[in-house]
């Protein structure tokens, strides 16, 4: 399941695009906050005691660090689409690579931790499906062929579980395990807290946000 589940939240995403046709990415802020919310708490909750448990804190730290650098950088290249925006112009053709490359690098990474922490999978999964249904909007309307965003959303949807998959194979992860998972925190760190910086736009107090976002946390904690 901990393959096969990241796959069909992605298909299925792009699916109910396809179907629907939704024009409007801003009702999805509400399903992003609180996956954000929830991220972050299985994250706080799961991880982070495993990967300092057994592990030199400052080398922990700094691997920490290092994962919030790294999505830093692959943000110049996804333009935030992490975290539910594609800047990207819908008149262009061309396969967009960049954001390709930028969004597996990302997903790869993000299945590394569910090998061992099978919690981390409803994280994962709640982050992955507002971001494919976004992307997928974007796809729909972009003048990109539609095989091109099939062949882009299929190859997404297998990064994740490919992650999980070299994670159980791979000796180079399984010995270093703790600071590539404190690579993966900070990734997990930067995306779950720019969404819930950016669910509350313009600083106003917004009780249907804050409602999703302790609901995220509770269910986080409950698991």
């Amino acid at each position: 399941m901990i393959y096969l589940l990241p796959i069909l939240a992605v298909l299925l995403s792009f699916a109910f695009v396809l179907m629907v046709k939704p024009k409007n990415k801003e009702a999805f802020k509400l399903v992003l906050a609180f996956s954000g919310a929830f991220l972050l708490a299985l994250t706080v909750f799961e991880l982070f005691p495993e990967v300092y448990a057994n592990s030199d804190p400052k080398t922990i730290g700094l691997c920490v660090m290092l994962g919030i650098l790294f999505q830093i950088f692959l943000e110049f290249f996804s333009k935030g689409a992490e975290h539910g925006h594609v800047h990207l112009d819908t008149e262009k053709t061309n396969f967009p690579w960049l954001l390709f490359i930028s969004l597996s690098l990302h997903s790869l990474l993000e299945g590394i931790p569910i090998e061992k922490h099978q919690t981390i999978l409803y994280g994962i999964l709640v982050h992955k499906v507002p971001i494919a249904i976004i992307l997928s909007i974007f796809f729909i309307n972009s003048k990109i062929k539609l095989r091109n965003a099939v062949f882009f959303i299929v190859l997404f949807a297998i990064m994740t579980p490919l992650g999980s998959l070299l994670a159980a194979n791979m000796p180079f992860i399984q010995q270093y395990y703790a600071p590539i998972t404190a690579v993966v925190i900070g990734v997990f760190l930067h995306i779950s807290t720019v969404i819930l910086f950016e669910s509350s736009e313009g600083h106003k107090f917004n009780l249907r946000k804050l409602v999703v976002i302790i609901f995220g946390i509770a269910i986080a904690y409950l698991l």
